[in-house]
């Protein structure tokens, strides 16, 4: 793949350089409508059709397409929570009116359909009746040693993110953990990675553009997440600093097949959503 191929010159793809971090970066894409097309879904029935979404760029690795992010806001308590769609009423192509998740958010429609692949679609938490609140909570699955492996995820806990650092990467470029979303009493996890980080903070105050209005409204006090799946094989990657695997220090490293995800690089992609299941 060409570098003209993967960033095509009509998309008006940016990238700025932050110094606080040196090599890293945080990209937009003004694709003005030119966003790439991945099928890695089937259009049958009703429904369906391409779908604009944002992503943390895949970087290496087999993985087909980027990441999604999953806006988040903050409570009164400091308390993350993901951002689940409004229901908007919508008619079919047979005249029938259903009540579908999805809202204008940041200049895009965000919706549910995002997060369809690897059977996400199906997990008992994108459902609109799920019986469950949109917080994000700590997993205790996670790689990193000094996260509580239960409990709401707070803005307390990550007060020393310009300084964090582990055995990858560079100090002060942002703080990880792993959480879960829409998964209390499922029997599906959907997985979460959370960062906060001075790189989002400052492309936020110093830039403008497509992707700085979404992230203005998808994030918050400089964090920002994730879901944590995979798009080769359906992994949960191990996460944010995790390896050192292919200059991947300051990245998500997934170990299945060491596909990399940059969590500084924002990139609007579309795919061939699912159709409505028929009734």
């Amino acid at each position: 793949m060409t570098m003209s191929d993967k960033y095509p010159e009509s998309s008006g793809r940016r990238r700025f350089v932050k110094g606080v971090v040196g090599s890293a970066t945080l990209a937009g894409a003004g694709t003005a409508g030119v966003a790439a097309i991945e099928t890695t879904t089937s259009p049958t029935g009703a429904g369906g059709g391409p779908t604009d979404y944002y992503a943390v760029e895949n970087t290496a690795g087999p993985a087909p397409r980027g990441m999604p992010m999953l806006p988040i806001e903050i409570d009164d308590e400091g308390n993350l929570r993901g951002v689940y769609p409004d229901l908007q009423e919508v008619e079919t192509d047979t005249g029938e009116i259903v009540e579908e998740p999805r809202m204008e958010l940041g200049g895009i429609e965000y919706s549910t359909d995002w997060f369809q692949y690897c059977g996400v679609q199906g997990y008992e938490g994108l459902r609109p009746d799920y019986d469950g609140d949109n917080y994000l909570r700590y997993s205790g699955t996670s790689t990193y040693d000094w996260q509580p492996g239960s409990g709401k995820v707070n803005v307390d806990d990550f007060q020393d993110y310009d300084t964090w650092e582990n055995d990858y990467g560079e100090a002060g470029i942002g703080k990880p953990a792993k959480a879960t979303w829409r998964s209390d009493g499922t029997d599906n996890t959907i997985p979460v990675q959370i960062i906060r980080s001075t790189v989002l903070e400052d492309t936020i105050e110093s830039e403008d553009g497509e992707v700085v209005d979404w992230l203005e409204a998808a994030t918050d006090s400089g964090f920002m997440a994730i879901l944590n799946k995979c798009t080769h094989f359906c992994c949960a990657p191990s996460g944010f600093r995790t390896a050192s695997y292919g200059g991947g220090e300051d990245k998500i490293y997934c170990q299945c097949h060491q596909s990399l995800y940059d969590p500084f690089s924002i990139v609007k992609r579309s795919f061939v959503a699912f159709a409505r299941p028929e009734n």
